[in-house]
């Protein structure tokens, strides 16, 4: 007999190229009339931000942008957006950019009904009141943050990266336009990319995992494993583009309903004591991971080679699931995911800060849901492994 699971997404979901000019009818019809628009300074530069600004004037929708997010999401950020949403007396909250733009969104929609502050919600299920609305446009094809339960605060003070979960941080309305993942760099398309085929991965074989989220797991890690080294390669393939980010869509609302496993719980304090981005830690740590873990489950990593296009007739389980390793780490190959060394983490303070950053992982929770249980020595040595 299945165990009883919650599955859940935002109640509207638009995907598409164009589909981002539905944002203005979709604001409409939810009745509001007033928001922040909630973007990093990068889209701000690049002026991804001047045609939903149309859209929105065309729509007599009034709004106020808050665009000073400069790094991954930390508390200050989300402060500051609040304030900005408060003196421009906004009704609701338009989010456009990557995970960091989204997740500080998400944050400032249940500060504004809630007393305190963010560090107050840590954990899961700890936020007692439904958020203002949020419209969440993505323009990475990787974090899923758009239709996650999930957002990732770091507190400066601590360097802690806080998960924060609850059913009141999703988005009402999710718009996943390829269209503006056009102008990502091919850095960051590897880095995200990787991010979202990891959700999808972990997600498949978390202990979480659930007939439903199974269905979105294989063909994420399908249409990602074959597109993203188009993608990659040529940022103008439009197809590839559009396919990735389905990929990255339907990899946030597995993990969302599934959960993460060890990746996770060792790239949080990567990025906490290192500042190393979400996506590239994940990206860096996953062939690693895999090739850890892969005996805790290997008739799912088994299925995982079979959705990455391996041909798996007349091997066993354990056996098709090294060459889901092997094809996780070609793909990681192919597009040049820097390691730990790559990425500008001092050998030094990895290894003095090692132990403690394998204690933050496990108290994540995200470790525990690994199909192979790590110990701490475990986690300490896999950080080394993935330096170089």
């Amino acid at each position: 007999m299945l165990p009883t699971r919650t599955f859940l997404i935002p109640p509207v979901l638009i995907t598409g190229s164009g589909s981002s000019e539905k944002v203005g009818e979709e604001i409409r019809k939810l009745g509001l009339k007033k928001g922040l628009v909630v973007t990093d300074e990068v889209i701000s530069k690049l002026g991804l931000l001047e045609s939903i600004k149309e859209v929105l004037s065309e729509n007599k929708i009034e709004f106020a942008v808050y665009d000073k997010i400069s790094t991954e999401p930390t508390v200050d950020f989300v402060m500051k957006g609040l304030s900005a949403y408060k003196e421009n007396e906004c009704e609701f909250l338009l989010a456009v950019g990557g995970g960091s733009a989204l997740d500080t969104a998400k944050a400032i929609a249940v500060m504004v009904t809630n007393k305190g502050t963010i560090e107050d919600y840590k954990g899961l299920n700890n936020i007692p009141e439904k958020g203002v609305p949020l419209i969440a446009i993505p323009t990475t094809a990787g974090t899923g943050s758009e239709v996650t339960v999930y957002t990732i605060i770091t507190d400066t003070k601590t360097d802690v990266k806080m998960l924060i979960g609850s059913p009141f941080v999703m988005p009402q309305v999710a718009i996943v336009d390829p269209l503006l993942t056009l102008s990502c760099p091919r850095g960051l398309t590897a880095a995200v990319g990787i991010d979202a085929l990891t959700h999808a991965i972990e997600a498949y074989v978390s202990v979480k995992a659930q007939p439903m989220s199974d269905i979105f797991c294989l063909s994420a890690i399908e249409l990602i494993s074959d597109n993203l080294r188009q993608a990659w390669a040529n940022g103008n393939n439009v197809e590839a583009r559009e396919k990735t980010m389905l990929g990255a869509l339907q990899a946030g609302i597995a993990f969302s309903n599934s959960s993460v496993a060890l990746v996770h719980g060792m790239s949080r304090p990567i990025g906490a004591y290192f500042h190393v981005a979400h996506g590239a830690s994940n990206a860096a740590l996953l062939g690693v991971v895999t090739e850890f873990s892969l005996i805790g489950n290997a008739a799912r990593y088994a299925h995982i080679a079979q959705a990455m296009g391996e041909n798996t007739e007349g091997l066993n389980d354990l056996e098709a699931a090294e060459l889901a390793a092997e094809s996780i780490s070609g793909l990681i190959q192919d597009i040049k995911i820097p390691s730990l060394k790559e990425l500008g983490v001092d050998k030094e303070r990895l290894d003095q800060l090692a132990p403690k950053m394998a204690e933050d992982a496990i108290a994540s929770g995200s470790p525990g849901n690994n199909p192979r249980q790590a110990t701490k020595e475990e986690i300490i040595e896999l950080y080394k492994i993935a330096y170089s």
